[in-house]
């Protein structure tokens, strides 16, 4: 059985990295996460990460996930919403199917504890 990597291909993986950031940076709460951030570079980064979560030959081996997103105080739901619109992203312009948008909502879990540093409805 292919991976969920090779059932979509790299160059699929990069059109999903570049529209998800276009619409999380039209969001007026999230856009201020990335004020001075190289965008071309987090875009390989992710291109890299989603590739590896999806199974593809190349391990991810940036910064950890949560020292890269240390000290942003990203909120509960701030979180939440960003792992919407990868999904709404990977489903709705991408048709991917039901097994691999789950199977990225499970690594989403996985890994929002370290990133998450204000739980939903925290103040702040």
């Amino acid at each position: 059985m292919a991976s969920y990597y090779e059932q979509v291909g790299a160059s699929a993986i990069r059109d999903v990295v570049d529209r998800f950031y276009t619409v999380v940076l039209d969001d007026v709460e999230l856009k201020p996460y990335f004020d001075g951030v190289d965008l071309a570079r987090l875009k390989r980064h992710m291109v890299v990460l989603l590739c590896s979560v999806l199974g593809g030959p190349e391990a991810y081996e940036g910064r950890d996930l949560g020292d890269a997103h240390q000290g942003m105080g990203i909120s509960g739901e701030h979180y939440e919403k960003v792992g919407g619109i990868l999904v709404t992203v990977l489903r709705d312009d991408f048709a991917a199917g039901d097994d691999l948008v789950e199977h990225v909502v499970g690594v989403l879990g996985q890994v929002r504890g370290a990133i998450v540093e204000r739980p939903v409805g925290a103040a702040g």
